[in-house]
């Protein structure tokens, strides 16, 4: 059984692709903030949703306790990843944005996609397993 002080250690906060899940989703609210971008309700809202979605779903799956689950989860992490780059896509083919913030953010969510991914596979090669064994 583990100390509080050792499960406060372990966090989610901790996580390097959860770092940069937040990074990305702060990065979309002020490009939310400083341009048209927050004129147009539904891709704002669109945005705004799927970068904020990359941390929340590393958040639960990482909350959820077992390997197999959070890899799921990290799945659907970059899943919203990948919707939060396409909607970047409508943001540049709007105007909301330059080419190279485009440029920046799109290569920022490529990273995070494919951390992501080396993470989901190190999971399911790990002899480490989480609470729940799976």
């Amino acid at each position: 059984m583990l100390t509080c002080e050792i499960a406060h250690h372990i966090s989610f906060k901790n996580l390097e692709v959860f770092k940069k899940a937040r990074v990305l989703a702060k990065n979309v609210w002020k490009l939310i903030q400083t341009s048209d971008l927050k004129q147009d309700f539904e891709l704002r809202n669109q945005i705004n949703a799927s970068s904020g979605s990359v941390m929340h779903n590393i958040a639960e799956g990482f909350g959820r306790g077992g390997n197999k689950v959070f890899v799921n989860f990290l799945g659907f992490a970059k899943g919203s990843c990948c919707e939060t780059k396409s909607q970047l896509l409508r943001c540049l083919d709007r105007g909301y944005l330059g080419e190279e913030t485009f440029d920046k953010l799109n290569q920022e969510t490529q990273e995070l996609i494919d951390q992501l991914g080396k993470f989901s596979y190190y999971l399911k090669n790990s002899e480490k397993r989480g609470s729940k064994f799976d």
